[in-house]
């Protein structure tokens, strides 16, 4: 098989993994109530599935790389694929709540040691200046799975049995496990590092307390004295493990990393990105669906654009950036990406479908671009030996910006409901909402303007170009 071959197919791999994770995140959501029907239990207890879900992946994440320095990236990415299997399995024969949630728990298990640790495969088996189309194929999943999982969770409960949501799991996860073993190395690295329990726990413990944290702002699912509570806990947590990483010698999360210029700037930066466009999945069914008055299927059809924006991103994004750099194109990117919020805002329960569908999808485009930048750039300067923490990180700082950007949507809506004095959002709630995340988005660009003006070049192939 020739190389280019076999790194687009294990870039896929790698895709079809993270999609089963970032799917399952959100495919839940809309079969809530039929899941509920079936088990004799209320909607609103049964969110605790979702909940510690997303607990689970964030306790995990930041051992992915000890992991697989320890044990063989392939053996960890095997392993990963069928715990979360057995998850699915466990969700899917569930006749409890308490199966459910433990099933859950054990499908987070699995997808926290699935995205870190294929993204590490990747990294190790694709040269740096294929990197870049790679990254375009594993950053699609991210901007399909929370789009096309309601819609997907709702189909299948309606039409079929809601079980079938983590059956669907099965199959691909079995394709998963042959290819990874006919086609990736099992890399590993000697002399592996030491295991920080202590690291570990304050991270685990931090890491949830915000995540969940921010999950309920604004939700009402808790009182705001518990949700109060976990942010204060989790900040104390991240603050002492901090303080511990500074003196321990080989801490769990590595945070040396930020002194990389392209890793600082594409984390921070990318982070308050994410924070801004992670609000437009919860933001944006509940205007199509409260505000706008639409069925779940028809606003699952509109929102699906954004996804078919994020396909045709994967055409030229290697062309795009090797003409104008990583800067210009991160810079420009978040602008326009945050002027498509702004558009957003001024949607009305009048507007032509055609109009959203349309704004849906350019948006998908330029946010998809930009996720695949970022993802890129994190990695240009970082050293082989510690590409296995960078993934770490980088994961944890994913998973902790989309909690932050639902729930910084979530208080955002509450708050502009508040401001007039009523119990129901009314689609200019959802205006101001759409424009206050596209600022926080805007907030990134400052964070890249600070990179060279060749950064990553060569991986954009920018270098190439100059040589020629």
């Amino acid at each position: 098989m020739r190389p280019g071959t076999r790194q687009l197919l294990i870039s896929l791999i790698v895709a079809c993994a993270m999609f089963m994770q970032n799917m399952d995140s959100t495919v839940i959501a809309t079969a809530l109530p039929v899941i509920a029907r079936s088990l004799n239990e209320s909607p609103l207890r049964l969110n605790v599935a979702i909940t510690c879900y997303l607990l689970s992946l964030a306790v995990f994440v930041p051992i992915s790389g000890w992991t697989a320095d320890r044990l063989g990236a392939r053996r960890v990415f095997s392993a990963a694929i069928i715990v979360f299997v057995l998850g699915s399995i466990g969700c899917g024969i569930s006749n409890s709540l308490a199966m459910l949630v433990v099933s859950r728990i054990v499908q987070g298990m699995g997808g926290a040691m699935m995205v870190p640790v294929g993204r590490l495969v990747l990294l190790k088996t694709v040269p740096r200046s294929e990197l870049v189309r790679a990254m375009s194929y594993v950053s699609l999943p991210a901007m399909l799975g929370p789009v096309t999982g309601p819609p997907l969770g709702g189909f299948i409960a309606t039409y079929g049995s809601w079980r079938w949501i983590f059956f669907i799991n099965i199959p691909i996860g079995i394709i998963g496990l042959i290819l990874i073993n006919l086609f990736i190395e099992d890399f590993r690295e000697t002399g592996a590092r030491p295991f920080d329990l202590r690291g570990f726990v304050l991270t685990g413990i931090g890491l949830a307390s915000l995540a969940f944290g921010f999950e309920t702002i604004g939700r009402g699912a808790v009182p705001a004295a518990v949700t109060f509570s976990l942010l204060i806990a989790g900040a104390i947590c991240t603050a002492f493990y901090i303080r511990h990483a500074k003196r321990a010698e080989h801490p769990v999360i590595d945070l040396s990393l930020l002194r990389i210029p392209t890793y600082a700037a594409a984390t921070a930066g990318g982070f308050l990105f994410r924070m801004g466009m992670g609000a437009l999945p919860f933001l944006l069914p509940m205007m199509l669906q409260v505000g706008f008055g639409l069925t779940a299927l028809k606003s699952g059809m509109l929102t699906f654009a954004s996804a078919a924006g994020a396909m045709t991103m994967k055409i030229g994004v290697q062309t795009i950036i090797r003409t104008f750099g990583f800067r210009a194109v991160m810079c420009g990117n978040a602008i326009i990406s945050a002027g498509f919020l702004f558009a957003y805002a001024f949607f009305e329960p009048s507007t032509p479908h055609v109009v959203i569908f349309l704004s849906l999808l350019a948006g998908g485009f330029f946010r998809s671009l930009q996720m695949t930048s970022i993802n890129s750039l994190s990695y240009a300067d970082v050293p082989p030996a510690m590409l296995s923490r960078a993934t770490s990180l980088t994961s944890m700082c994913q998973q902790l910006s989309q909690a932050v950007g639902v729930g910084t949507g979530a208080l955002l809506l509450f708050i502009f409901i508040a401001m007039r004095g009523e119990l129901h959002p009314t689609p200019l709630d959802f205006s101001f909402a759409f424009a206050a995340v596209g600022c926080i988005g805007m907030l990134s660009v400052p964070f890249f303007l600070k990179m060279s003006p060749d950064a990553g070049a060569e991986m954009s192939g920018r270098g190439k170009l100059a040589s020629s």
